[in-house]
């Protein structure tokens, strides 16, 4: 096997002023400064040993070297017994090597330190904001639709019913008594039952609606006196979020209180097997900020989830 560079002294770069012997295939132990090089013709130092102790070391018998065989095996032995203890501190100290097709590389003291490992860059997602963070927005996953939440409302995080809910921010003591009530809710939920027709639902529905926001809570009690009276302001067919569906509003009289407007509004999902949604409205009458029109607008903005540009809610027709 041949090499790039042959077996010489070369200067070494780790140690300015000395040259270090090149043994053809690494450096090695044996170092000496440049004026020793006109004092003595050139000659091999013996040769570092950095391997296991089962490596023989390479040496040379001949009548030349008999009268000063003792003082030679001396030389060897130390320089092997020196090189053997120091191996271990050494093995990294010395980087064994050359340049491509010119001088070797003269060893370094100095350890190599690893090139630091870049992070790759984060790029910006270009995924839509989750919809359940934005507080404009109330998401059902279940039935696959969102509501859009007036200023001044909230999602509250739990309800008596456990149904995906917003509802006016500030509460207040309920006419009844024994309770506190909010001026507007919106709720909505899954048709029960296995009935499908819309119209069926809705004028069904109204009726648990009227009941549960100014007849009698889920605990009983009758927070406005109870319903006195009713009267159905409108019922009709609509467009929500895409599809054909069904709205039926009330306005009810309480024992106690101003009473106020309840809206059923049910159509089919568009997610699933397209089980009817039914989203519930209760608006107290006489309440400042809280116009009828405001049904219609929410209405108009239920959308199917993940679909926030559907055309669709109940237009102009109905009017505050």
């Amino acid at each position: 096997m041949s090499y790039a560079t042959p077996p010489g002294w070369y200067p070494d770069t780790g140690a300015p002023g000395l040259e270090r012997w090149w043994d053809g295939t690494a450096w090695t132990v044996h170092t000496r400064r440049p004026d020793a090089a006109h004092a003595a013709p050139e000659q091999p130092p013996a040769p570092a040993v950095f391997g296991p102790p089962s490596l023989p070391l390479p040496h040379q018998r001949g009548p030349r070297h008999e009268a000063g065989g003792g003082s030679r095996t001396k030389v060897l032995a130390i320089t092997l017994s020196g090189v053997l203890v120091l191996g271990a501190a050494a093995a990294g100290a010395v980087l064994l090597g050359r340049d491509e097709g010119g001088t070797p590389a003269a060893p370094t003291t100095t350890a190599s330190t690893p090139a630091p490992v870049t992070a790759p860059t984060a790029t910006a997602s270009s995924a839509e904001p989750d919809p359940d963070e934005d507080p404009t927005v109330l998401v059902d996953q279940l039935n696959g639709v969102t509501l859009p939440v007036p200023k001044g409302w909230e999602k509250p995080e739990s309800t008596s019913d456990d149904a995906p809910t917003i509802r006016t921010e500030q509460s207040y003591d309920c006419p009844g008594g024994a309770a506190f009530c909010y001026h507007g809710t919106v709720t909505t939920r899954t048709a029960r039952g296995g009935e499908t027709d819309v119209r069926t639902l809705a004028e069904a529905d109204i009726v648990t609606a009227a009941d549960k926001a100014y007849e009698e809570d889920d605990l009983g009690r009758r927070t406005h006196g109870g319903i006195t009276s009713h009267k159905v302001l409108k019922t009709q067919e609509l467009t929500v979020a895409g599809r054909t569906g069904h709205l039926v509003r009330w306005q009810v009289t309480t024992g106690k209180g101003p009473g106020g407007y309840v809206q059923s509004v049910v159509f089919p999902s568009s997610v699933g097997a397209g089980t009817p949604v039914i989203v519930r409205f209760a608006f107290d009458a006489e309440a400042p900020g809280l116009p009828l029109s405001l049904m219609d607008t929410i209405t108009r903005g239920i959308r199917p989830l993940g679909d926030s540009a559907t055309s669709g809610g109940v237009g102009a027709s109905i009017g505050p």
